[in-house]
């Protein structure tokens, strides 16, 4: 007879964030509280002819706190952003890297990597042919790296693991890690997200295709999902990780424990690649709640996909009436904290889910900014422009991929 498994519960026990509206979690909370402003214009290059010329991006960051100059120059700037997130959330769970412990630590990230930032190399090629490529741009630029330079750097050996499933990677990538952490693979998982896409080449593709705001003169008030004026979405960067250990490894050491990561839920849309399907987002929506063994009635708090195109926030507002049923979704709260940030493509589920569990924590939901115009086909509580104060024991995540991938992802109070 086969032995029985035993499933472990995954508690969340430190946090660490480098976002457009704070590079720790005390600024991203600051930031989220007060519904700051992330969005302004581009300032990595001169963008004043092009298409798109706003972003959310990430601000006085500072990679040498986190990792040696030496080894930055070969990190690329999305690996830097997951590196630095990923030290704030260990220092944050105070847990340290033993070796009696570090085979058991593992490592799970969502990105796109460099994709996009490659025009430079092939221009070096074009004109100075193999001598001109630069001989480290896999370590540079792989997508693989987020997660290999921070296992690598903090001498952690557990299963070591890259997301990409476009907009939902951040949620998939707590689904594996919550995999790990209830199967015994791993006692603790750094797990969360990071993006560095804003590049001339990823404002200009997506803008063509009509899926950023060209709102170029007001920057500050471009991305308001829900509102009737929305016009597309605002790329970001950053990172958001989150550590999280089995309830046995996070009660033994006496860590202070934010919440429980509870469960999560996937679904694919089968439809098209860039409509999306509410049947197949509230899908993955009921699909977490079961995971996590809690009703509809439970939901207190929605972190919302919330991107500000016309149809995401129109096909979401439906998903959620699915979901939860009419009642419940118009009881509990949404906000869209990608009004204040920017979304973060493959990030997104990441710094969304320290968000989550901030307000979980706090027991306050961060508003969605620049809403002025109510959408008719919008009409449930989005949490307007400021912050409430609300008793939340249970939060839902939400993350849709261009593409069809869904994934949604459940946050609970822990009670031992």
């Amino acid at each position: 007879m086969p032995a029985t498994r035993t499933i472990h519960r995954a508690l969340i026990t430190g946090m660490g964030a480098v976002t457009p509206i704070g590079n720790d979690i005390e600024e991203y909370w600051e930031g989220l509280r007060t519904g700051r402003n992330g969005i302004g214009r581009v300032t990595q290059w001169d963008a004043a002819a092009d298409l798109v010329q706003i972003a959310g991006e990430v601000k006085g960051f500072d990679i040498e706190p986190y990792l040696e100059r030496k080894v930055a120059r070969r990190t690329g700037r999305f690996a830097q952003f997951a590196h630095a997130a990923g030290v704030q959330a260990m220092r944050d769970g105070g847990l340290e890297v033993t070796d009696t412990n570090r085979d058991d630590i593992g490592v799970v990230m969502a990105t796109s990597g460099d994709v996009f930032n490659m025009g430079p190399e092939w221009m070096a090629y074009v004109e100075r042919g193999s001598r001109g490529v630069d001989p480290f741009i896999i370590t540079r630029m792989g997508q693989h790296m987020g997660a290999a330079r921070l296992a690598r750097q903090l001498g952690v050996r557990g299963p070591n693991t890259t997301i990409n499933t476009a907009c939902a990677s951040g949620t998939d990538a707590l689904g594996h890690a919550l995999s790990l952490i209830r199967l015994g693979h791993a006692r603790a998982v750094l797990v969360g997200g990071a993006e560095a896409m804003i590049t001339p080449l990823s404002l200009s593709s997506m803008g063509r295709m009509g899926a950023l705001s060209k709102n170029n003169d007001d920057p500050a008030h471009a991305c308001r999902p829900f509102d009737i004026q929305r016009d597309g979405f605002i790329l970001g960067e950053g990172s958001g990780v989150l550590l999280i250990e089995s309830e046995e490894a996070a009660l033994a050491r006496g860590a202070r424990v934010y919440g429980e990561l509870a469960g999560v839920g996937w679904s694919f849309d089968a439809t098209d690649d860039t409509a999306p399907d509410p049947e197949g987002q509230a899908l993955a929506m009921t699909r977490a709640m079961r995971d996590a063994g809690i009703e509809p009635s439970q939901v207190d708090y929605i972190n919302a996909h919330g991107t500000s195109t016309p149809l995401n926030d129109r096909t979401e507002t439906h998903a959620i009436k699915i979901a939860l049923g009419d009642r419940d979704a118009r009881r509990v709260k949404i906000s869209s904290t990608k009004s204040m940030t920017g979304h973060l493509a493959a990030g997104a589920g990441g710094i969304e889910a320290v968000a989550s569990v901030l307000a979980l924590h706090h027991g306050l939901v961060p508003p969605t900014i620049n809403y002025e115009f109510p959408d008719p086909e919008c009409d449930l509580d989005i949490t307007p422009n400021v912050a409430v104060e609300a008793r939340i024991d249970v939060v839902m995540s939400n993350s849709f991929g261009l593409g069809g991938q869904n994934a949604s992802a459940v946050f609970r109070r822990f009670q031992g």
